[in-house]
């Protein structure tokens, strides 16, 4: 059964900080798992969590750390000494504690490091080295704690080696083969070490084939090779080879979900990462360019209509279908970006241009075919002119026909000049298709109803 956070258990928590109790505090939280933890930490106040965290073991609260909102953990850490974030830092796996010291303001960070330095220097270099790491990327994500073994090593030596390596080690998921240059030249499987005979060397029972990525290598192609792979684990490699660290599963997945959240955000024409709490200044960085996008939008629309007024004057009616004329333009055009973004992130779109366009072409006919004849339908019973229902119709058909191919290939372009193609998804798609949906109806109404 899984543990629950009830306001019973909040009260009972912020009671206890209050009265200064720390055994009970320590008692009552000593067998919760960090994760849970985390949960009461978010629903306590700044003054209340910052007290836990400095009660309670660094073992546990480093993990609980990293299971908060990044806000709320930047002003936990404001909150705490440089030695105090030091210790924290040091139960972290070294990725977790890059993260948190790039979090810091310059100078705070560095006394930070300075002080590990005085403890454990390995560690300290280890996070100099990872904060040189651009974020996505594989140095970036990759944490340093692995098992390696040399090629050259004996099974028994290796395992010596091997339970002195993995005190570090939280979690053992794969046995790294290095030359004696560090060079990574395969992997080892704990079978056939266990089944081998004391006596003879790693290079006789390792695995040479093994997946691995450079430290450039960016977040999605990481993602895709260990998704494609079924890895738990991936090591990586520098420009020569050499072995440097590793990245697992959930570091990966925590990736996964932070551009998950990024592209849903775009998608939804916020232009930068912003969370439900931040200030109203930061939403409205983030929301108004893309608002601004959709007024200059909506703008020319008007122009176009403006253009056609004869049109409105000789046929209203035509002003009645033009809110769905564009929201048929903006749907279809954002369901066709949202496939080739999702086939784009995942590896999928394959063949060729020309492939691509003909299937949509194909496709669009079906659903602008079958939506034109209940549009049809819908006009005959409201006894429209029969010319004016078969023009509205075929507008139909051609604007669903454009705004296809308008939101399959603007991802494709995008993703081809460098840019994130989830942008293509949102207001983007959604206001240039408007503008192109109303322009071809007008214009397809010109020229079958003679205006």
């Amino acid at each position: 059964m899984s543990f629950e956070i009830s306001n019973k258990l909040i009260d009972q928590v912020k009671h206890l900080i209050e009265a200064e109790s720390d055994s009970s505090l320590q008692d009552m939280l000593s067998e919760i798992h960090f994760a849970d933890v985390a949960d009461i930490l978010g629903e306590l106040n700044l003054s209340q969590a910052t007290y836990l965290i400095k009660l309670l073991d660094s073992e546990k609260t480093s993990e609980a750390l990293m299971e908060l909102e990044e806000d709320f953990r930047e002003r936990i850490l404001e909150n705490l000494s440089v030695k105090e974030i030091a210790e924290e830092l040091e139960e972290m796996d070294t990725d977790d504690a890059a993260d948190v010291i790039a979090e810091l303001p310059e100078e705070r960070a560095e006394k930070v490091i300075a002080k590990i330095e005085i403890e454990d220097e390995k560690l300290a270099e280890d996070l100099k080295e990872l904060l040189t790491y651009e974020e996505d990327t594989a140095g970036g994500l990759m944490a340093k704690e692995l098992v390696k073994v040399k090629e050259t090593w004996t099974v028994a030596g290796c395992v010596r080696e091997m339970r002195r390596q993995a005190e570090k080690v939280t979690r053992v998921h794969s046995i790294y083969v290095v030359d004696k240059q560090g060079k990574l030249t395969g992997r080892l499987s704990l079978k056939d070490l266990l089944t081998a005979p004391a006596k003879a060397h790693i290079s006789e029972v390792y695995i040479p084939k093994v997946d691995r990525v450079n430290v450039a290598t960016e977040g999605e192609e990481i993602a895709r090779i260990m998704q494609k792979y079924d890895l738990e684990a991936i090591p990586v490699v520098d420009q020569e080879g050499i072995l440097v660290g590793r990245i697992t599963i959930d570091d990966i997945v925590d990736f996964i979900k932070d551009e998950a959240e990024k592209d849903y955000q775009m998608a939804a024409g916020i232009s930068q990462d912003v969370e439900a709490d931040d200030n109203v200044w930061e939403l409205t960085r983030a929301r108004l360019p893309w608002l601004i996008l959709g007024l200059f939008g909506g703008l020319a629309s008007v122009s176009i209509m403006g253009g056609f007024h004869e049109a409105l004057e000789k046929y209203p009616d035509l002003f009645f279908f033009t809110p769905l004329i564009a929201a048929m333009a903006g749907n279809v055009g954002v369901q066709s970006s949202a496939i080739i973004v999702q086939g784009l992130a995942n590896d999928n779109v394959k063949g060729s241009l020309w492939d691509r366009l003909l299937k949509e072409i194909g496709l669009s006919l079906i659903n602008g075919i079958a939506l034109a004849v209940l549009l049809v339908i819908y006009g005959a019973i409201r006894q429209y002119d029969s010319l004016f229902n078969l023009t509205v119709a075929l507008a139909l058909i051609l604007v669903i026909i454009v705004a296809a191919l308008v939101g399959t290939f603007v991802p494709i372009i995008l993703n081809k000049k460098g840019i994130d193609p989830a942008i293509a998804t949102g207001p983007f798609i959604t206001t240039s298709n408007d503008i192109f949906g109303i322009f071809l109806f007008f214009y397809i109404a010109k020229l079958f109803l003679g205006f």
